[in-house]
């Protein structure tokens, strides 16, 4: 039992489109087919593709995940390798959200400046404004 591209790919929130690069830039030389050639995704594959997911999603290059992918493929030989793979990756996405809090703490301020901005034209336009009952 599995998967087709299309049903592996709503499973994996991806476009068959996408699937279809990734196999093509070899990060999935582990899915098989049918006789036909039709791709058949696994949960195996899946969990793959979970891996390829993470890994591009904290901005690591199709190109270091081909690296990674042909590692894995070499066997137990390359642990350390692969592990240390994912220890630059996790420091590049500490930097990644230290870099992040900069700009969510300036992106704060400038609400906040706004904010103070918003509120005193409000009063000012309120005094400029005639009354029309007494206060």
């Amino acid at each position: 039992m599995g998967y087709t591209i299309s049903q592996a790919a709503e499973k994996m929130n991806l476009t068959a489109h996408t699937l279809r690069y990734y196999e093509k830039e070899g990060l999935m030389p582990f899915v098989e087919r049918t006789e036909s050639g039709i791709r058949i995704f696994k949960d195996y594959d899946l969990e793959w593709l979970s891996v390829i997911c993470c890994l591009k999603g904290t901005g690591m290059s199709i190109k270091k995940i081909k690296e990674y992918i042909d590692l894995s493929l070499e066997g137990d030989s390359t642990l350390e390798e692969r592990r240390q793979i994912f220890i630059r990756q996790r420091e590049s996405v500490l930097a990644q959200i230290r870099e992040m809090q900069k700009h969510l703490t300036k992106l704060d301020y400038k609400i906040q400046f706004y904010d103070q901005a918003c509120a005193a034209k409000i009063k000012r336009n309120q005094l400029q404004k005639p009354l029309k009952q007494p206060v």
